[in-house]
């Protein structure tokens, strides 16, 4: 371990505190259909931060350009299981804002388009 960094991180072995210590045990968010393409950012006349742990305040600094849940979780080094939940409170505490990703709908054109695609790979 080394002195400058916090006493919670190992070099080798990176972050000492399990993921379920930050989410306080927690395995399911607040009640938000979080996916890993979903779109955050901070709210704009969002109340004062009220949590104490550092991973809240990090996730708003990081939220002020729209990021998805998973380069959340990747630039905080994080579970995306863990993320979710900590995204889900932020948004619950009206800190942050999402959009869901653009679901696009199958049906016999996505079916059609396949084939034309299947089929010009066989000419090759």
């Amino acid at each position: 371990m080394t002195g400058t960094r916090d006493s919670w991180f190992d070099d080798d072995a990176g972050p000492l505190v399990r993921p379920y210590a930050i989410t306080r045990g927690r395995t399911v968010g607040a009640g938000h259909d979080l996916d890993m393409l979903t779109i955050v950012v901070r709210a704009r006349g969002a109340p004062p931060l009220r949590r104490t742990e550092p991973e809240y305040l990090d996730i708003v600094q990081l939220c002020t350009e729209p990021q998805t849940v998973a380069e959340v979780a990747a630039a905080l080094k994080l579970p995306l299981a863990v993320t979710k939940i900590l995204v889900g409170d932020l948004i619950g505490d009206s800190h942050l804002i999402f959009r869901t990703p653009v679901q696009m709908e199958s049906g016999p054109g996505d079916f059609n388009i396949l084939r034309a695609v299947l089929d010009g790979i066989r000419k090759i």
